[in-house]
């Protein structure tokens, strides 16, 4: 039976453990973006490229990442990564490979309708003044496009906090790492869950909060 004088006592006694939790589930979100914001444009710029054998190697990884479980994928670099390099990467390092891969796959896609829906006039003017194809593209095209694409962005942070939820399998000390130790040290299961599902949505919701208000001003702006 739920207890609040006992989700009382495990937000008490463990609140260091649910802080570091919502810290590195942040910090996880924000560099699955970040990144997959980077590796997504240049994704998306291979896919409209005019030689077809970039725009072919963009699609094929879209769909390979687009098509597969991101539990799959966790444990896939989690195994893979370490073989890669020279040195021994942290768990931290195994699982934002595999978080920053599955988000340049979809923000590739909020970046081609954003660059697309930027009017074609911009471009032939930036052509017209002298700029190459990569002068309009850098200094024209994307700045207008990821002005849109703004919004998107931000929700894509949002569904990869909740995301971050798997990284729980290999105990990196996210919010679920956070539940799993509170269960095994006080074999309760039902209100430091209950906490965790409090906190994030207490996080995504802020952030959605957020996301709207700079969508709305710079619907405002524009």
């Amino acid at each position: 039976m739920l207890s609040f004088d006992t989700m009382i006592m495990i937000l008490t006694r463990y609140s260091s453990l649910f802080l570091e939790g919502i810290r590195l589930t942040l910090l996880l979100a924000l560099v699955a973006v970040a990144f997959g914001t980077i590796f997504g444009t240049l994704l998306a710029i291979m896919k409209m490229c005019r030689f077809r054998a970039l725009g072919v190697v963009a699609t094929a990884y879209i769909e390979i990442f687009r098509g597969t479980p991101l539990l799959l994928q966790l444990y896939l670099f989690y195994f893979l990564v370490p073989s890669l390099v020279p040195w021994e990467p942290s768990k931290f390092t195994c699982v934002s490979v595999a978080l920053v891969l599955n988000a340049s796959a979809y923000v590739s896609e909020v970046i081609r309708a954003g660059i697309q829906a930027v009017d074609k006039g911009q471009t032939e003017a930036a052509r017209g003044l002298g700029l190459n194809s990569f002068q309009t593209m850098y200094k024209v095209v994307l700045p207008q496009a990821l002005s849109n694409i703004l919004p998107a962005l931000g929700n894509e942070f949002v569904t990869d906090i909740k995301e971050t939820s798997l990284a729980s399998t290999f105990f990196l000390g996210e919010l679920m790492s956070a539940y799993r130790t509170i269960n095994g040290a006080t074999y309760i299961t039902l209100e430091p869950l209950i906490i965790v599902g409090i906190i994030y949505f207490c996080l995504t919701f802020s952030l959605s909060k957020l996301i709207g208000l700079l969508e709305r001003s710079l619907r405002h702006d524009s």
